[in-house]
């Protein structure tokens, strides 16, 4: 099996871009859907992730009928897809990142193959590392 270059860590092509945009047009009407099928993604893979939100955790009604969790999940959701999708535009958690790809598998159906889940990892892992960049500026050098 050959590395290819997002295994090799040199960046998001411009092909990962186009795959990753293609499947962001067609599951961007149905957000608050999918919000809330990768949310309950994360609840299944981590339990214990449902006590990181205070409206679920204060809350006793079932996950499916709280009422703050659709909302809440769509914004996550449509927050990460719309950055995933700005990436090489804009120059620059396991858990999180197995439940958005298996999410967007359900969502594109047919259109999902290895180098939409390649693009889509290469995105996220792309999201990540700016998003820490900007949590721990002293500390990027040192990775």
């Amino acid at each position: 099996m050959t590395m290819n270059a997002c295994d090799q860590g040199r960046g998001f092509t411009e092909e990962q871009e186009a795959l990753v945009v293609k499947s962001w047009s067609v599951m961007k009407s149905n957000a608050g859907e999918l919000g809330l099928k990768f949310f309950f993604k994360i609840f299944e893979i981590a339990p214990s992730a449902q006590k990181l939100f205070s409206f679920l955790r204060d809350s006793n009604v079932p996950l499916e009928q709280n009422p703050k969790l659709k909302p809440h999940a769509m914004s996550v959701f449509l927050m990460t897809c719309e950055s995933a999708v700005q990436l090489r535009k804009s120059g620059k958690v396991t858990v999180a990142k197995f439940a958005l790809l298996e999410t967007i598998k359900e969502a594109v159906g047919e259109m999902w193959s290895a180098e939409m889940k390649n693009a889509w990892g290469e995105a996220y892992d792309h999201l990540v590392a700016a998003i820490k960049s900007q949590m721990k500026p002293a500390e990027s050098d040192i990775n």
